[in-house]
């Protein structure tokens, strides 16, 4: 769970560790997340959909001190054969156990595809309030809903409006009194298989707790 004072030094050395094994380990996170993505040397981050904890060992690489969650219990069980150091911790971030909800953590990540399993957004954006600590900051790397909405051909499969809208996103982070910070809709060349720089194909948002 969650580092307390008591095995601070441990998690410290841990670390350390990861950092002299793993130099180059932020590497695994995704461009637009490395170029964007604040100091986390020595903050508490909670990693949401850490799936088998490769972006979790990433931001360890950085000094963060990370708890990682996952909603899907043999997902965390490969996480911890490959991170025995970490803090993971099998539950739905949409509902987040009380014990991750106390106002402790500088940074929520919350990974790629994780918007798509959430289906309750409401639900979701205020775990993540309560459990950042005040000045504490959400940062959403994701798929852009209208790319979800195409085929390789930039033909629409389904409405855009069935999905998570940015504008409903943006309206439920409000309603957690998470205050918008950065909203970026950014192009994925490559995606389609071949260069298209017309359609959005990654969202980065992030949010601020007063």
């Amino acid at each position: 769970m969650e580092p307390t004072e008591g095995n601070l030094r441990a998690w410290e050395e841990a670390h350390k560790r990861i950092r002299r094994s793993s130099a180059r380990g932020s590497r695994t996170l995704p461009k637009p997340v490395r170029e964007r993505l604040p100091d986390i040397g020595g903050r508490h981050v909670l990693h949401l959909a850490c799936g088998a904890g490769r972006e979790t060992a990433a931001l360890m690489s950085l000094g963060a001190l990370v708890t990682g969650v996952d909603v899907s219990e043999e997902t965390i069980l490969a996480a911890r054969k490959r991170l025995p150091d970490a803090a993971l911790v099998t539950a739905d971030p949409q509902a987040l156990p009380v014990e991750l909800r106390r106002g402790r953590f500088d940074v929520v990540y919350s990974s790629w595809g994780a918007l798509a399993e959430v289906s309750d957004l409401p639900g979701w954006a205020a775990g993540i309030a309560a459990a950042l600590k005040r000045g504490g900051i959400l940062f959403v790397y994701d798929e852009h809903p209208v790319a979800a909405c195409l085929d390789q051909m930039l033909h629409w499969h389904e409405s855009y409006f069935d999905t998570w809208p940015i504008g409903v996103l943006v309206h439920v982070l409000g309603g957690a009194g998470l205050g918008l910070e950065r909203l970026e809709e950014l192009p994925d060349p490559n995606r389609w298989g071949r260069r298209e720089v017309r359609v959005p194909g990654d969202l980065i948002v992030v949010a601020r707790k007063p």
